[in-house]
């Protein structure tokens, strides 16, 4: 899905710009006790994860006005535009919420509807995953996916078993029940595991564009591979219905084995 083509430096230079203001609009809300609002679908939203969004589009606005912008908590503009932001203010508002540090901020560039920048970043703990083109790093080292192959070696992770369907939760058993271990509730942080080598198959469903679309080009530059749960390419979509990221072809494919369906 991505290209392996790296954005012009100014595009570059305003992701981490965003991301160290959010980051500041990000920590003073961290482990104090906030007023917690619902959306429509029942999801939690806070003042940081408005006000981290706020920020990133004011930046935006500044200084390329003709961009488009797809945000999580205030929707999009000018989606038409050929180059367009996907910003996820606080991927993990759960955790954000319970103290727990498994959260980020997450920005997307895409060209011409295609992912050509993603950055990962944890506003506690500085902790920065990028990808621009064919290399992905974190804290500026390059990093790389896991090299293992065998289900009974890997690290499965998922963020949340509630977003998943009867269908899907049973592909998910069966999958599970082959694998090492499994471990839930990291949402960002564990594509940025992924990518970093820790863990080896992250599955997702029911996920939005600015969930996904920032760990997409950092998983691939990292050397693994993102597909939906039937191997299928991801296409430019506002929601995923089901998103499955392995650390290598091989272990993809091994992975599709066991969630196929009988």
């Amino acid at each position: 899905m991505t290209e392996a083509v790296s954005c012009p430096p100014a595009f570059l230079a305003l992701a981490h710009a965003m991301a160290d203001a959010a980051a500041e609009t990000i920590r003073p809300w961290f482990r104090k006790r906030i007023a917690v609002d619902a959306k429509a679908d029942a999801s939690p939203v806070t003042i940081a994860d408005r006000d981290a969004e706020t920020v990133m589009r004011r930046m935006i606005e500044a200084a390329f006005p003709q961009h488009g912008i797809r945000g999580e908590e205030f929707g999009a503009c000018r989606t038409d535009a050929e180059w367009v932001w996907v910003l996820d203010p606080i991927d993990g508002t759960k955790s954000f919420l319970s103290g727990s540090l498994a959260f980020g901020t997450q920005i997307a560039l895409l060209h011409r509807g295609k992912p050509v920048l993603g950055l990962i970043n944890q506003p506690i703990t500085g902790e920065r995953w990028l990808a621009s083109g064919s290399r992905a790093t974190l804290d500026r080292e390059p990093i790389r996916t896991s090299e293992k192959t065998r289900l009974d070696e890997a690290i499965l992770y998922t963020s949340a078993l509630e977003q998943f369907d009867h269908a899907r939760h049973t592909r998910f058993e069966a999958l599970a029940a082959k694998v090492r271990f499994t471990r839930f509730s990291h949402d960002c942080y564990a594509a940025g595991l992924l990518a970093l080598g820790g863990i080896d198959l992250l599955l997702e469903s029911n996920v939005f564009d600015y969930d996904i679309l920032p760990q997409l080009p950092i998983i691939e530059a990292a050397g693994g591979i993102v597909t939906d749960w039937d191997g299928r390419p991801l296409v430019d979509a506002s929601r995923y219905d089901a998103v499955l990221m392995a650390a290598n072809k091989e272990l993809h494919r091994a992975a599709l084995e066991a969630l196929r369906r009988d």
